[in-house]
């Protein structure tokens, strides 16, 4: 998948500058879609070449004009182009699963270390996906939600990143644990 159908598909909530789309990407996306703001300011200049987006300048007083960006009928096509594709596997390259895969008796501590940060991030990621969810839920049930809401592909998707980092916390702990004995095991 490439950026550009993350970006498309985060346009289909409506206008949006780039700062915007970064900040949203940290809160909505990032679940499954990370990107740097470098990566997609690129992006959305590339997309505008290509006509899957326009771009229109909002002059500001005392502030740098702002670029807002719109999907267009071709940036439309080309999200719908994406969806009916076949997705790829998910492929999964994670550094932390080859240092606790080369983790030897010497090596715990430093792995332990790099467990706990990530225990810490995810815990961290959850919370914040939590007050999304909240928002979103805006008091109703999940049910009239998933019943009203004009869109719900975006709380399908946090349901996902929570599940994941769900799954993140209890792995971390579990991890956790096993090293502790193990060091103590060695002293």
């Amino acid at each position: 998948m490439a950026l550009r159908n993350a970006v498309l598909a985060a346009l289909l909530e409506g206008e949006a500058s780039g700062y915007d789309l970064a900040k949203g990407f940290d809160a909505s996306v990032a679940n499954f879609w990370m990107a740097t703001p470098q990566q997609l300011y690129k992006e959305l200049e590339r997309m505008a070449a290509d006509g899957l987006i326009e771009t229109r300048v909002v002059q500001q007083e005392r502030r740098p004009n702002k670029r807002l960006h719109a999907i267009t009928p071709a940036g439309r096509a080309a999200l719908h182009e994406f969806i009916a594709e076949q997705a790829k596997p998910t492929a999964i390259r994670d550094e932390m699963m080859v240092k606790v895969q080369g983790m030897d008796v010497e090596d715990a501590p430093a792995v332990r270390a790099a467990v706990a940060d990530k225990l810490a991030w995810s815990q961290a990621k959850l919370e914040r996906y939590e007050r999304l969810r909240s928002r979103l839920l805006d008091g109703r049930s999940e049910q009239a939600y998933l019943t009203e809401a004009e869109r719900v592909g975006p709380y399908l998707t946090l349901l996902r990143g929570i599940s994941f980092e769900q799954e993140n916390i209890r792995w971390a702990e579990f991890v956790l644990s096993v090293i502790d004995r193990r060091i103590a095991a060695d002293v």
